[in-house]
């Protein structure tokens, strides 16, 4: 079996006093988080935070206490697995410009409406245990 590895985050955004999710859209039509391959020398953290800048042209803040592991088998490469690390991170007054060749859509969404949207189980859980921990925060004013 072969091992991909990449790293991403569930954003969130809390311009306004309302916290929502950036959810992007694959070219393929699947909803999910920013995520990418790593490279040579990178920490996951630093991958994480590259690929968001490369995908959404933001830079938003690790939020420390969060990472979740996703596992998958890629559909396009036999006998290959991707394994995925997800921080959360939050920004505001950043505007989101998408990398057109690789994603339809970045947009913000209620955690209800991101619930709806996306469609992989596992990325289901990553998002109702990140949510958790941002109810938590938003007691504690983050």
């Amino acid at each position: 079996m072969n091992y991909e590895k990449s790293c991403g985050a569930v954003l969130i955004n809390d311009e306004n006093g309302k916290i929502r999710y950036l959810i992007i859209r694959s070219k393929d039509g699947n909803y999910g988080f920013p995520k990418g391959h790593v490279e040579d020398g990178e920490t996951e953290k630093e991958t994480a935070m590259r690929e968001i800048y490369e995908e959404l042209k933001i830079k938003p803040t690790i939020i420390d206490g969060f990472k979740e592991n996703a596992e998958y088998k890629l559909t396009d490469k036999e006998n290959t697995i991707k394994k995925v690390t997800y921080f959360l991170a939050k920004y505001s007054n950043q505007k989101i410009t998408i990398k057109e060749d690789e994603l339809s859509e970045g947009s913000l969404y209620t955690y209800e409406e991101a619930m709806k949207l996306i469609k992989f189980e596992n990325l289901k859980k990553i998002l109702q245990k990140a949510n958790h921990i941002v109810e938590r925060l938003v007691k504690n004013k983050i």
